[in-house]
């Protein structure tokens, strides 16, 4: 096995180049900033490959692992000057997670390791502080006995809220050594009640354990579910850090905090945290306390009497602005930083690329190439293409009465109106059921990962902006509103009173304004964003970058206008199915459907004519300039019939037909498995006169909107379902009749490609053959998924998640395109078919035409174009623009 474990403090560090798979994201940065020289406590760092080992060995720490890490100890005793486990200067340890991808809260940690009824007197002597000492071990045993033991941590909170009752105590500072030897005394003994065991004395067997529980916690539900979420790699696993404690406990001197080197809401270059005096880390995040404002500038902003960090230790403070500063350069990026002051002694745990809104990354991006940090390029691969979502979305309209009911901290910009939940359960049911919904807590935690992502925003009455809602929020995109203190959470009775005394119950409507921490009763009006400003900059940077073209899915004219003004260069697909299911059309359809010859299917097709052509004259006078493709019609002529007997009877008095004839038509039209059934060009094939109508009305249309808008229609006219040449050469030769009719009729010439979706695996293996008739390939990757798989989307959320879970498939290929079997299958066709026809234009028009991964498998295999939904078009934009220097880069 190799190297298991790795040394760093005293400004240098094991290992030499700092590798973030192998040491995690925690501990490569804490082996570059002791590199650095910059003030770390020294510690050691288990590898990631150990957490696979660990699982590997039914979840046992291995006996060289041991030693190894015992002889990294050593060398922290050395430059501590302490003992692990001594009765006189004791050494007492962190023990932390850290995986490659900041995941915030989801994996365990444990303070002030090798605390027991001995060393706590040490500890206590030592610092001259006893009350401190006692404080440290009552949080190591609740810590130690939540995340090892097992024991829920609301059961020592009980105990603690009860004992400050007792002894008419406020706050934790306010209780004496003497009161915390009491405390520690009822943890101890509520151990040993609700477990038939006692704490463990041995600090060697705490520190087994508690390396053990952080490896175990790479498996924890939350930890599972975010991973999900994220798409982080099972097989990664995490690192174990393992780092001597530094006190931000030990009296007014004493601090711990979070920062940001620029805002991450906003983008502001501005240092932007909070902090805590006399606590440890834990208390920032958790939310118990309401922490202060490092900056003096911040404090003002906030409102807040309490003084600023800044202003309280200020030079201390001028260290750590200098600290920040030179980390975002070393990285060139946003840090979020933590970092712990003990005596006046500034030490920094930790420091990642910081977690920021979308907003806030665009802005830092764009002044980070105005500052002369990093190129345009490096700008434009800064930003996570899904993350543009949170641009897309509305926020309040400025011009609306606002009912306020309370404000809080504005954690995370955007609006979102919903109704009010008090649980993640009741979350994620009303979200399964098509509900909106706000979930509104006291305070997050970790457990309630899977509410927040069903829910439209969050609400909590209590944390900072570093507190767990607000940064997870952030990551998710969500709107969050934390510290919300004027507001009060029933739990019990699931109840929310806000200011004036009002009161809403499970159910009601609130509405969530995360850029201005304001919380109001009811709906209201919202608006779409504008983008541009940074937004522009750098979507103008990507469209430079990127090799292909970006196109929409879009079957109506608000699709083509929304799409266009996300920079849509076209449409990629239109479903001409989508224009038939409404008011009359579905009507004639279904005449047309259920006609018993061909005069009686041309009668009905005559009605469905003009208003296919007014479709598309306005999507082609929408998109003028710019490429169309129209798909013919695809699915099974069941779809478009009543299912039910109420529909039948209602769609049989509309046609003057009795239900039980209309009935016998239904079943006779019936197919077993219409994936596979008679639809795509097997209609136009058995019912010519269907193509004929479509081709008509879209050169017709086309002519119409070249007369309209003074440019040539740019046409594509796309067959569905093709796999063999014959089928395709059949339905061109419809399509070429009737474009010379209308050519003749309209005296206006209409140029246009006739192409084929690539989406059976016939198709792809008989590429080079079908391309002697196609003049262009759109890759239908939905149904190729389909067809490759064997699998119907419509039933695969029934299993898929479980083969993920349990480690079968990665990802859903509905999601993201499998590269090996649907990935091969497009790379043999677009091989082939350009060996027949090397010009050959080829795209994907399924889903996957939005997923960034899908897309740099695009860029890849050389294709000229993606084809995706419109609000997706700029998230595939801007990831086809970082496919495109990945690609040069390789």
């Amino acid at each position: 096995m190799a190297k298991r474990v790795y040394w760093f403090g005293g400004g240098k560090a094991d290992g030499g180049a700092v590798d973030v798979a192998l040491l995690g994201g925690k501990g490569a940065h804490l082996a570059e900033m002791a590199s650095l020289g910059l003030p770390v406590p020294p510690g050691l760092t288990i590898t990631c490959d150990c957490c696979e080992e660990f699982f590997r060995n039914d979840r046992k720490l291995c006996d060289d692992l041991k030693a190894d890490v015992l002889a990294g100890l050593k060398a922290v005793e050395q430059e501590t000057g302490r003992i692990f486990g001594g009765s006189e200067s004791p050494l007492l340890l962190s023990v932390r997670s850290g995986s490659r991808a900041s995941m915030p809260g989801m994996l365990d940690t444990v303070l002030n390791l090798g605390l027991n009824d001995e060393t706590v007197q040490a500890l206590g002597h030592d610092a001259g502080d006893a009350r401190f000492a006692w404080d440290s071990y009552r949080r190591f045993i609740q810590m130690y006995a939540d995340v090892v033991m097992g024991l829920d941590n609301e059961i020592f909170e009980e105990v603690l809220e009860d004992e400050k009752g007792r002894l008419g105590r406020q706050n934790d500072t306010d209780l004496s050594a003497v009161e915390w030897q009491h405390v520690v005394d009822l943890y101890k003994r509520l151990i040993e009640d609700e477990l038939d065991e006692s704490f463990p004395q041995d600090p060697h067997v705490q520190l087994w354990k508690a390396i053990a529980a952080v490896f175990s916690s790479w498996h924890n539900a939350r930890a599972v579910t975010y991973r999900t979420l994220h798409r982080i790699p099972e097989t990664w696993g995490t690192a174990v850090n393992v780092q001597a404690m530094v006190f931000g406990n030990l009296g007014s001197t004493s601090a711990t905090g979070v920062a940001f080197t620029r805002n991450p809401s906003t983008g502001e270059k501005a240092l932007y945290g909070e902090f805590l005096a006399n606590a440890q880390g834990e208390d920032v995040v958790a939310g118990i306390r309401t922490p202060q404002s490092i900056t003096e500038e911040g404090r003002l902003a906030s409102g807040s009497e309490k003084p600023s960090m800044e202003k309280l230790m200020p030079e201390t403070f001028q260290e750590f602005r200098e600290i920040c500063e030179r980390l975002e350069r070393h990285y060139q990026d946003l840090q979020d930083v933590e970092f712990t002051v003990e005596r006046g002694k500034l030490w920094m745990l930790q420091t990642r690329n910081g977690k920021r809104t979308t907003k806030a990354a665009m802005r830092v991006a764009v002044d980070m190439v105005e500052e002369g940090l990093i190129t345009e390029e490096q700008a434009v691969c800064r930003i996570d293409p899904p993350s543009l979502d949170q641009l897309l979305h509305p926020t309040i309209d400025p011009r609306v009465e606002r009912h306020q009911i309370g404000s809080g901290l504005p954690a995370s910009p955007g609006a979102a109106t919903g109704e009010i939940v008090f649980t993640a359960e009741q979350a994620v049911d009303a979200e399964a059921e098509g509900r909106r919904v706000i979930l509104v807590r006291i305070e997050t935690s970790p457990e309630d990962i899977h509410g927040m992502h069903a829910a439209e925003a969050i609400l909590t009455t209590r944390g900072g902006m570093t507190s767990h809602a607000a940064v997870v929020a952030r990551g998710m995109g969500i709107p969050c509103v934390v510290g919300a203190g004027s507001m009060r959470v029933d739990l019990r009775n699931e109840l929310l009173t806000g200011v004036g005394g009002v009161t809403l119950k499970k159910g009601d409507i609130v509405t969530i304004d995360g850029s201005s921490g304001q919380i109001l009763k009811g709906s209201v009006a919202m608006q779409q964003p504008e983008l541009s400003g940074d937004f522009g900059k750098l979507m103008t940077w990507a469209d430079k970058a990127r090799r292909m073209q970006v196109r929409t899915n879009a079957d109506t004219p608000q699709d083509a206008r929304s799409a266009r003004s996300f920079g849509a260069e076209g449409i990629g697909l239109c479903r001409t199915e989508h224009m038939f299911f409404e008011g009359e059309r579905i009507l004639a359809m279904r005449e047309m459907i259920l006609a018993e010859d061909e005069t009686a299917r041309r009668a009905a097709l005559e009605k469905l004519l003009p208003l296919q052509r007014s479709d598309f004259t306005e999507l082609f006078t929408i998109m003028h300039g710019l490429p169309v493709t129209i798909r013919l019609l695809d699915p099974p002529l069941h779809e478009f019939l009543p299912k039910t007997e109420a529909e039948i009877d209602d769609v049989a008095r509309a046609m003057g037909m009795p239900p039980a004839f209309l009935a016998r038509r239904i079943d006779a039209i019936h197919e077993f498995n219409p994936m596979l059934g008679h639809r795509g060009c097997r209609l136009a094939i058995s019912y010519p006169e269907i193509a004929e109508m479509q081709a008509r009305a879209i050169f017709e249309a086309a002519a119409e909107a070249a007369r309209e808008t003074g440019e040539p229609v740019e046409l594509e006219i796309l067959v569905p379902l093709v796999s063999l040449r014959a089928e395709l050469d059949y339905v061109k030769g419809v399509i070429d009749a009737v474009a010379v009719e209308v050519f003749g009729e309209t005296d206006v010439k209409i140029g246009y490609l006739t192409g084929t979706m690539i989406e059976l695996p016939r198709a792809a293996i008989r590429a080079h053959v079908i391309a002697e008739t196609a003049e262009f390939f759109s890759f239908g990757t939905n149904d190729l998924t389909q067809t490759t798989f064997g699998i119907s989307r419509d039933d695969a959320a029934t299993f898929i998640p479980t083969y993920q879970r349990k480690g079968i498939i990665e990802h859903d290929p509905f999601v993201s395109l499998d590269f090996d079997g649907v990935g091969e299958l497009i790379q043999i066709a677009a091989e082939r078919g350009r060996k027949t026809k090397p010009d050959l234009k080829m795209g994907i028009c399924g889903e996957h035409g939005g997923d960034p991964a899908s897309i740099h498998f695009c860029e890849n295999a050389d294709l000229d174009y993606v084809s995706c939904s419109p609000f997706r078009v700029p998230v595939a934009r801007l990831a086809a623009a970082q496919a495109a220097i990945a690609k040069r880069n390789a």
